[in-house]
């Protein structure tokens, strides 16, 4: 076992660190503040290769591999939650998607402007009455003689109002129900209007929008993967998505604890630093054992994907243990800078606020125990022989 990156991956992750240094975090706070989607920043991410990183060269991307993709991700976490989510879903669930799934002609054309940062990415799945339970979703999709006519609604689709690529899901078979019968389209902005931008606990400077498809007529070209066979693109994206969130909640908590080690050792109270007390030497511990444990979680979901492994369940497991460790270590961090941790003149509070919602979306930590669940409990029926009747 080899617990060493590579000498490309370190590369990567330099850059978006050093990135996110110069860039992020002497902004974060106002955009926070402001509630404002950092909209010049992206031409400056996708300038470096970073809003296709593992994208294949031939398609405009950096061509780097998944691990180093997730390590960005982390590293712009760190920095800001929000500037996180906005490229993890662009890449994971708009851009990777399309080239997994898409023909070699939907590939040419929709993913070179999506790995050049020409366009940004949503993905469009979740609706008002199907969230965990997205085979409940209601949007349909009718043929007519030119393609399909496109009617219903979406909640909550990150990156709605700012993108310029659309995967959506949509029921193709209205006489089918849960997953059979939905299919995935590749749409444009004109083909949905917004409705709604929602306000939020945390990742501010991200946008999350409602959307309306009234009607709207698409080409049969704008059909990703078989009619009928949609289930299987959502699951899948999720499957990768689910590493990308792992990674922007370590990110995130790795943030508050850099802001805690650093305040414990300058802080004094009693004639002392606080970091001398076993008290606040112990939570550090904790959380630098917690981080670790999900560091190793995370960067193993990424190395099997890439591997071509199967993922469903490593990514399950990290994007639980990253999104729930996150929030127990970003409270940890604001008792270590008691009064001072509950205020804005810190960061600690907004990591605390981002830090929630990776425990809900891309999958709620409940279905990732029953992802897990239904894999070790699979795999024992499988394994065990059932007892002889006596």
């Amino acid at each position: 076992m080899d617990f060493e990156l590579t000498a490309d991956q370190r590369e990567i992750q330099a850059l978006a660190r050093d990135f996110a240094e110069a860039e992020i975090i002497p902004n974060a706070a106002d955009w926070d503040r402001e509630h404002r989607f950092p909209e010049e920043l992206f031409p400056k991410l996708a300038h470096l290769g970073l809003m296709g990183a593992c994208v294949p060269e031939e398609y405009g991307g950096a061509g780097a591999d998944f691990l180093s993709y997730i390590l960005v991700l982390e590293e712009l976490s760190r920095a800001d939650a929000g500037v996180g989510v906005t490229v993890a879903v662009h890449t994971s669930a708009t851009t990777l998607p399309i080239l997994v799934f898409g023909t070699e002609d939907q590939k040419a054309r929709f993913v070179p402007p999506l790995a050049r940062g020409e366009q940004i990415g949503a993905f469009a799945l979740t609706e008002s009455g199907s969230g965990s339970d997205a085979g409940a979703l209601r949007t349909r999709a009718e043929p007519d003689d030119h393609g399909w006519v496109i009617s219903g609604s979406k909640q909550w689709i990150t990156n709605g109002s700012v993108a310029g690529t659309f995967v959506l899901f949509a029921r193709t078979d209205a006489a089918t129900s849960g997953a059979r019968g939905v299919s995935c389209f590749v749409l444009d902005p004109e083909h949905v209007r917004i409705t709604r931008e929602e306000e939020k606990l945390g990742l501010n400077s991200s946008t999350t929008s409602d959307l309306a498809l009234e009607g709207a007529h698409v080409g049969r070209d704008r059909l990703l993967h078989e009619e009928g066979r949609g289930f299987r693109v959502a699951m899948a994206t999720l499957d990768g998505g689910r590493i990308g969130i792992a990674a922007q909640a370590l990110g995130i908590a790795q943030a508050a604890y850099d802001v805690a080690r650093e305040y414990a050792l300058q802080r004094e109270q009693f004639g002392r630093r606080i970091a001398d007390f076993q008290a606040i030497q112990w939570k550090l511990a904790d959380m630098a054992t917690e981080i670790d444990a999900a560091r190793l979680l995370v960067y193993r979901a990424a190395w099997r994907k890439q591997q071509g492994l199967p993922h469903t369940t490593e990514g399950a497991k990290a994007k639980l243990f990253a999104s729930e460790m996150a929030r127990r270590q970003t409270a940890e961090a604001i008792q270590v800078l008691g009064g001072y941790g509950y205020t804005k003149e810190f960061p600690v509070e907004r990591f605390y606020r981002d830090a929630k919602i990776t425990e809900i979306y891309e999958g709620t930590s409940e279905i990732q125990r029953l992802v897990i669940a239904r894999s070790i409990l699979g795999r024992q029926i499988r394994e065990e022989p059932a007892p002889v009747p006596r």
